[in-house]
């Protein structure tokens, strides 16, 4: 029962706390404080590589019902039911937690699975409370600690939590060397796995192609390949300048170049934009889009911290997607080569997939 759990607390850079509950692994936890309004999929949301360094807030009131579930890999050694190999948030803050749970491919509970992953998690927390600081003051640092756990302390009094954004999260999360999938299948297409979900792979994969996953900052320019895939990752773009610097090579060719999440913001760099961080991120299933120049508008999964400033797009590129809640870019394309990008995520897991399309786009492009 969570009421036989020990207390916890949230505390913000702002001097806010919350008390709650301590659940999952029993310890210490910080980073920065992000909230995700995602109704379900919390073993994908825990597992996605954009969430490392970060402290995540579900403002869905219940979370654990329906369970986690097995592990295991596909005949690619692709995460059958996750979106990589562990969690990556460094805590996990909800309001009410499901002890009992529910589901035909559940296998453990929540609890257990952070235990298991040295994760901790409060619970018992107003997360509405929160998540209106959150919107008010921005994302912010923050720690988690149970009762009776040391926390740090700082001499100057400063709030002593290191910025997880000051550290290139990238290099964290990608893979450390060169893995293929269906090796001899046809088109191939380089990926760079900037903190890549496991979706993205089975996307590609599921449509034919030979997939060469290569590390963040690898020369890719030294393979053959039909088209360059950029993917996903966490925290701030500005620490990719060997990635850019390889996009940059690539742009001289007329290969296609399809980029998601920080994939959108790589691609823009390489043309010359910039980028800025957002005051609290885009982190739903909700979230509304509009192809630019029509009235096509679709509903997307996006997990974000930063965003590509339009104004700064040079005069061969122009937005692709904008969003319709706070009018940020959503996506980029070239005017007149077959490079183009989202910064939502078209592969959804979890979330809807009305976007899914944009993965055939770029395989017939090759």
């Amino acid at each position: 029962m969570i009421q036989d759990k020990k207390g916890a607390v949230l505390r913000l850079a702002n001097g806010m706390e919350f008390r709650g509950r301590s659940f999952g692994y029993d310890g210490y936890a910080d980073g920065e404080a992000v909230f995700s309004t995602a109704m379900v999929g919390y073993p994908e949301s825990l597992t996605d590589p954009s969430y490392s360094g970060q402290i995540l807030c579900v403002t869905y009131p219940l979370v654990g019902n329906y369970g986690v579930p097995q592990d295991g890999i596909d005949a690619n050694g692709i995460s059958l039911n996750f979106e990589s190999e562990k969690i990556w948030v460094r805590g996990l803050v909800i309001s009410e937690y499901s002890a009992q749970y529910s589901h035909w491919n559940a296998v453990r509970s929540l609890d257990s699975w952070l235990k298991e992953q040295k994760i901790p998690g409060i619970c018992g927390v107003d997360t509405r409370a929160l998540t209106q600081a959150l919107r008010d003051n921005g994302s912010m640092l923050a720690m988690i600690v149970p009762d009776g756990a040391g926390e740090p302390r700082s001499e100057d009094g400063s709030f002593p939590v290191h910025d997880p954004n000051r550290d290139n999260q990238i290099a964290i999360v990608s893979c450390k060397e060169v893995i293929r999938y269906n090796e001899g299948a046809g088109k191939k297409v380089c990926l760079v796995d900037c903190g890549v979900k496991h979706n993205i792979l089975r996307c590609l994969v599921d449509r034919g192609i030979e997939l060469i996953r290569v590390p963040w900052d690898y020369d890719f320019t030294r393979l053959d390949y039909d088209g360059l895939f950029i993917s996903n990752g966490p925290g701030n773009p500005e620490f990719c300048t060997d990635t850019v610097a390889h996009i940059r090579v690539a742009l001289g060719q007329d290969k296609p170049i399809f980029g998601i999440c920080m994939g959108n913001q790589l691609l823009a760099r390489a043309g010359g934009a910039g980028t800025y961080k957002l005051k609290y991120g885009h982190r739903s299933h909700n979230q509304p889009v509009r192809m630019v120049g029509t009235d096509r508008c679709f509903i997307t999964s996006q997990n974000h911290g930063f965003a590509v400033d339009d104004s700064t797009l040079g005069k061969d590129w122009e937005p692709l997607f904008v969003n319709m809640n706070d009018g940020t870019n959503e996506g980029i394309r070239h005017k007149s080569k077959p490079f183009f990008s989202a910064q939502f995520h078209p592969e959804a897991s979890s979330g809807p997939t009305d976007t899914e399309f944009l993965f055939d786009q770029f395989i017939n492009m090759l």
